[in-house]
Parts: C-alpha cells; structure tokens; sequence
C-alpha cells in the first residue's frame, strides 16, 4: 500500500471471492441475542392498571430508570411497559462499549457544550462508576472487561492529531506489542472510562434486578397514546390503559409519543459482522491479547472487540438513512455494507485471510444534530422523556435516566442545570428535506477523510448551524 492511499476509502475491493466466502454463512440475526441464557417474554399488560410511575420502553434508558427510581424510593409503585422484549432493539444489537462520555468526545462536547466541559467531565466519571458499582451490586454478569479503549491512526494526517489525545502513545512498531494490522501507523491506549459488555446479558441483568426490587414489567405492551388527564397522564395499550402520576419516555429513535419531540432525532441504521472464533494461531498472527476494544480516527471510522469466546465484532463506518425515515425489519440488513464491512476487515487484518462470519447484522441509533442526548419535561412536568444518544448510550442511558428522575421531582441539581436538559437540539428538516441533507453530509463527510481530515465548506457550514452527523 503506497503511503498516500487511503486505508478503506477504495474503489477496488480487496478480493470479492474472498469476501463472499466470509459472509457466505453469517446468520442474518444479532449474535447476543441467541445467547442461551436470553429470558422468556413477561406477558403483555391486558387491562386497566394505576402506578406513580411508568416508564416507557424496555432498553437501557427505561431500564436504569426503574432501577434508580426503586433504589430512590424502595415504595414507589414502578412499571415498565415494552413494545416488544426487552433488549429487543439497539440495547441487545450495540457492540457493548461503554463509554463515560457524555458528549460523544472532546470535539463535540467543545462544539456544544463549551461551558460546561467541567461538570460534564465529573458527572461522567461518577455516572461511570456508578454504572459498575450497580453490576456488583445487583449481581449482573455482563460479561464487564475495563482494560480500556485503543484509538488507531490509518491515515498519516491522523498520527499527529493523536498525540494530542489523553493516553499513552504508541508509534507503530510500539503499537504492534498490542496488536498488528498493516494500516496501524500509531495509537493512543485509554486505560480508564471505557469497558466492554454483553449487550444482552446487560439488559436482560437489568430488567431482572428491576423485577427483584418489585418493578411490575410488561412486554409485548407498545404505548399509542399519551393523554393529560389533570394530575395524571393516561396510556393506552394494545390492551390495556396504564394511569400515572408521572412518566418517563425511553423510546429514543422510535417516533415520540410527544409530537413536538418527532423532529429532534433520525433514526439512523448501524450494521456490524461477527466473526467465527479465532484459533489460537490466529490470535497469534494479529497479537491481539488484551480485552480492549479498539476505533479508528477516521469521520467514517470503524468500531471493534473481542468477545468472551475471541470472536471479533466488526462494525460501523455506514451511517444509513432510509428515505422517509422509517424504522423497518428489512432494514437491519444491507448487503453492500455487510460486503463492505467485510472488505475492511480483511484490509485491517489480512493475517486472517480465511476467517468466517457467522453474525450480520443491522439496528437503528437515535441521532440528534447535537450528536448527545437531550432531556426534557412535557404535560406540565408530569413526563420526561430522553432521547437522541447517537450510539454512544450504554452508560449515557444510566445518566439519562438519574435527570429525568431528577426533573420528574422537581429537584435543581447539577443534572438539571445542564445544556441537554434544559435546551433542546436543533430540529431535523422533515422530509423531503432530510433524505437528501443526510446524503450531502455524508458525501461532504467521506471526502474530509479523503483530503487529510480536513472539513470543507458543507461540513464547516453545517456545523455552524448547529447540524452534525456521525458515521
């Protein structure tokens, strides 16, 4: 490879007879969720029920929530109500990092939250610790490894942004002591505020220590209605009605019960591979022996691990938008990226010419233009509702749900003074707009990485205005 060549931006692929052997096996289903140990459904909510609170969907940010607000106030009467199972969408479908930012990085967290980067910095570390401390506590194996994260240089333009990034610097023959790739030309190891998970095991240890502390729980139970009803809010279910003093919405990328909510978040679609499990050869050629998870610096970057049976999940770099915004089973599968996917690994990792893919795989992010979270209050303070984590929710969530409990009470705290929950994003053009605005982004994104990471006029305009977008 010649030094100025892209490292995955080619027109060419590796090898296609190569690539359609990788995939040619890969179950189209996400690979946590054929787990063994995957619960059975709760029955669906039939009737009319009262509660103090009810919170709305059954991923991780509805399940923090009811947790929190069980160990808040063991008393209150908590029930959560699913539309599907629980851990059925992006919290049983995400590569399990888990992040302690809360801005999606230092650039954006300076891009949005400028003045406030002290107290989101300690905020974050709390809620991290707070996040394991809740795993020991309530007994949940999810799979919890804390050795990290390794952020990797592809392109010569990104080795000297690196060296500005916290951690422990790593040249590229240093670099090669953790792990080998002919692309590497530098990284920067974070020993502390990342780990990884069993995304599954995570959400199906939650809602088990939600039922253990007396949250009444419902699946199959999808909300379609929210009505004010004076000092209570009113939903209606496929069968049934639930009447609270307060609620919590955790529906992110779905479309809001709130109406004025729909145009604060696109669902976008995120598609990963999972290899077969490595042989210890193999683990030898690329020298991977730590249990870090590793990205690239690139716009368009990739995101990967190693799972507890040395399986590597492989994914990002798309970033799709489906014209209209709709949120549809086909659409966890598309077969030009899982081929493209699968054409980068190869390139990353080319010791591993003969590998399989057993997983392929695909679910949507909540993505706002502030690319973070956003917390409000609607119904004269009765519902909060949280949403727009742009795939970096499995610890945000946790955060997300100690301020809505927050605002829920009333309480003025640090939380509650926040940017993100006292302003909201700026809003998504509807359609026909938005298709097209996502694909000019994405275009303008794909030649930043082309023109040494430098942004052009679109991106630079773009984010004047407050409108980001992230592969």
């Amino acid at each position: 490879m010649q030094a100025d060549t892209p490292a995955y931006d080619l027109d060419i692929r590796t090898d296609e007879k190569r690539i359609r052997a990788a995939l040619a096996d890969a179950a189209r289903t996400p690979f946590w969720l054929e787990d063994p140990g995957r619960p059975a459904p709760l029955p669906a909510l039939i009737g009319a029920i009262e509660t103090d609170l009810l919170i709305i969907g059954g991923g991780y940010c509805g399940l923090w929530t009811a947790l929190q607000a069980k160990e808040n106030d063991p008393g209150r009467d908590v029930v959560l109500v699913e539309g599907e199972e629980i851990g059925w969408a992006a919290s049983g479908r995400n590569g399990g990092f888990v992040e302690a930012s809360l801005t999606h990085g230092p650039e954006n967290g300076q891009r949005n939250f400028a003045g406030e980067l002290d107290v989101l910095s300690t905020l974050a570390e709390e809620n991290f610790a707070a996040f394991r401390d809740s795993l020991v506590k309530h007994g949940i194996d999810a799979e919890w490894q804390e050795e990290g994260a390794l952020e990797v240089a592809t392109e010569r333009h990104q080795v000297d942004e690196l060296r500005a990034v916290p951690g422990r610097f790593y040249d590229q023959d240093e670099l090669a002591t953790l792990v080998r790739s002919p692309l590497y030309r530098a990284g920067v190891h974070r020993e502390t505020g990342a780990a990884l998970v069993h995304p599954a095991k995570l959400a199906w240890g939650l809602k088990e220590a939600c039922r253990k502390l007396g949250v009444r729980i419902y699946e199959h139970t999808p909300v379609t209605r929210l009505a004010d009803r004076g000092r209570t809010v009113r939903a209606t279910t496929g069968m049934g009605t639930v009447r609270a003093r307060k609620v919590v919405l955790a529906t992110n990328g779905f479309p809001s019960l709130l109406r004025r909510n729909r145009f604060l978040t696109i669902p976008i679609y995120d598609y990963v591979l999972m290899s077969e499990p490595l042989t210890p050869v193999q683990q030898d050629e690329i020298g991977w022996k730590g249990n870090f998870g590793i990205g690239d610096c690139s716009r368009q970057f990739h995101y990967y691990r190693k799972t507890a049976d040395n399986r590597i999940l492989w994914g990002g770099y798309d970033a799709v938008y489906h014209r209209g915004g709709g949120i549809r089973p086909e659409f966890d599968q598309r077969p030009e990226t899982f081929a493209r996917l699968a054409d980068h690994f190869l390139r990353t990792f080319p010791q591993l010419g003969d590998i399989r893919f057993t997983h392929a795989w695909g679910g949507m992010i909540d993505m706002s233009t502030q690319l973070a979270a956003f917390q409000g209050l609607a119904m004269g303070g009765k519902v909060a509702y949280s949403s727009g984590f742009t795939g970096l929710g499995v610890a945000a969530t946790r955060f997300a749900g100690s301020v809505m409990l927050d605002l829920l009470a009333g309480a003025d705290t640090p939380r509650t003074r926040l940017r993100m929950a006292t302003k909201r994003p700026l809003p998504i053009p509807p359609e026909p707009i938005a298709y097209p605005a996502v694909q000019v982004i994405r275009r303008a994104i794909a030649r930043a990485d082309r023109n040494g990471g430098r942004d052009g006029v679109i991106l630079k305009t773009a984010n004047l205005l407050g409108f980001s977008f992230d592969s």
